[in-house]
């Protein structure tokens, strides 16, 4: 095959959602489909004893939800598909955010009972804002739930979206009997059986079929008939190109828990998605079927395997193929970095690849070099638009808890850090060290995993800060900020790139600064260079 080819067969692509829509499930489905496991560990049921393959650390397992994007890959009517699963819970969502440069296109999966719910209103924004084609998967149709047409236009209200249904269930919840795939024009009768791996189809040439009122019952096949009127009438037909510029997006409907629906999604998704696009990097356009690898770290992640200490970063391929034991050059240090052991994730199975094509996601084992932001490239200096860093919600000291593992502690909260799970900040003052995060539960995870993978304790104490601003004088040497800085002393800091913060510790101090040193910029997020 040759490397066009290899290109036009690649889609990666991220599920996003509420907590609880069902990400995970959806994601192991489809790599019950792909091949890739043989039986998906369901997240909610604790009768099964094996836990989700893409919840891999251990804090996840115990509490049912997915705190780290994980990514997955594997073959389905030979396309290589990679998934980025990402946790939903809103206190992990710079991690989502991050998560969505390295994607392609995107699906949406929407809880039928709970509708919208505002952490997908967020995520979809996002991707609204960089035009990412999405697809929208409607989950739990086994249980009751809105009316189909009511989410549908929920779907188009609340996330500015113009949908165009690909498939429609057949009654809900009690009365589920199957869904009508419009893409294909055929029926898939639900079973109610999980076990049962795939499910069969149907195949009517018409809708109006007398032997369709034998099979679902004359009631639901009356009503099916008017439903797929209705959606004829009221909903434009499908245009991939819509789809392809983020201006229009299909709906599936669907129980991933039952396995029922997600075929259909899947067979569609192989046929529309798009392969690995260009992407703009702050010098110009690169393109995919360049032959000069350039690539970018969008997530870093150490300890995934709790026998060995490791660091992995992930680098998406933007263009070019990725070779082991090649230099690359590092951008920001300057320096050509050899990678003997490049992994490639295949369902929570590491593997050492040899040679990877756009769209590819690779892990490499890091010794410090990394940081979230960074670009490989064969020798051009380029850069890739960074993912900010926003201005962290919820702030606290860190104390050490055992005066002997000081080395341990220090060395873990660096890794985390580097890990982006939140900020650290240190006070000039009295170099105490603050940590703010996005949401009050990344403070368990950190001490969760400061004890389990570098053995250090910590404990907090509440730190009340309004908000993190990035300080940049407009002129550094002049009174003003000299007396902004001897004002305002003991509330600012520094973070872990060096650059000078000021720990607002309300909204009224704060406006307060603003007027008093007008020369004296204050910025809620700081571009990762």
């Amino acid at each position: 095959m040759n490397f066009e080819e290899e290109i036009l067969r690649r889609r990666t692509f991220g599920i996003i959602s509420h907590p609880d829509a069902g990400k995970t499930t959806l994601t192991e489905k489809l790599l019950l489909f792909g091949g890739a496991i043989q039986e998906a560990g369901a997240v909610k049921n604790n009768k099964i004893k094996k836990t989700a393959t893409s919840d891999f650390m251990e804090i996840e397992r115990q509490r049912g939800i997915s705190v780290a994007t994980s990514v997955l890959a594997f073959l389905y009517k030979d396309k290589k598909i990679n998934i980025l699963d990402t946790p939903g819970h809103k206190d992990f969502a710079e991690d989502t955010f991050r998560t969505l440069t390295a994607v392609d296109s995107v699906i949406v999966v929407i809880d039928v009972a709970k509708g919208v719910e505002e952490q997908t209103e967020k995520l979809v924004e996002v991707c609204r804002m960089r035009n990412i084609p999405m697809i929208v998967f409607i989950n739990k149709l086994d249980r009751e739930g809105k009316d189909a047409f009511d989410l549908l236009d929920e779907v188009e209200q609340k996330l500015g979206l113009s949908v165009t249904p690909l498939s429609f269930p057949i009654g809900m919840g009690y009365d589920f009997k199957g869904i009508y795939n419009i893409y294909e024009k055929n029926i898939n009768l639900f079973s109610g059986d999980s076990k049962k791996n795939i499910e069969d189809t149907i195949a009517f040439d018409t809708i109006d079929d007398p032997e369709l009122d034998n099979i679902i019952g004359a009631s639901a096949a009356e009503s099916l008939r008017e439903n797929l009127e209705l959606v004829d009438g009221v909903y434009p037909s499908f245009d991939k190109l819509s789809y392809l510029e983020g201006s229009q997006q299909p709906v599936f409907f669907g129980s991933a828990l039952n396995n029922f629906g997600v075929r259909e999604l899947l067979d569609c998704f192989v046929q529309i998605a798009p392969s690995p696009k260009d992407k703009m990097s702050e010098e110009r356009m690169v393109k995919a079927n360049e032959k000069k690898m350039t690539g970018f770290v969008f997530k870093i992640h150490a300890n995934m395997d709790p026998k060995h200490r490791d660091r992995l970063a992930f680098v998406k391929i933007v263009s070019g193929t990725f070779e082991r034991n090649k230099p690359y050059l590092h951008v920001r240090h300057n320096k050509n970095l050899k990678f003997s052991s490049p992994n490639a994730f295949f369902a929570e199975k590491k593997q050492i690849v040899d040679v990877s094509y756009p769209g590819d996601i690779v892990g490499l084992h890091d010794t410090g070099n990394f940081k979230i932001g960074d670009t490989l490239t064969e020798g051009e200096k380029l850069q890739y638009q960074g993912i900010p860093s926003f201005s962290p919600e919820h702030f606290r000291y860190i104390n050490n808890a055992d005066p002997m593992k000081a080395k341990q502690l220090y060395k873990g909260i660096d890794q985390l850090m580097d890990e982006g799970v939140a900020q650290l900040f240190t006070l000039e003052l009295n170099n105490r060290k603050v940590i703010g995060t996005v949401g009050a539960l990344q403070y368990e995870v950190i001490q969760y995993r400061l004890e389990h993978e570098y053995g250090a304790k910590c404990t907090y104490e509440n730190f009340p800060v309004h908000k993190a601003c990035w300080v940049a004088p407009e002129n550094p040497s002049n009174e003003e900020f000299k007396e902004f800085k001897r004002v305002k002393q003991k509330f600012l800091a520094k973070d872990k790139r060096n650059q000078l913060v000021f720990l607002a510790d309300s909204q009224f101090s704060l406006q307060m600064t603003q007027q008093k040193y007008p020369t004296v910029k204050l910025h809620f997020t700081s571009e990762y260079n």
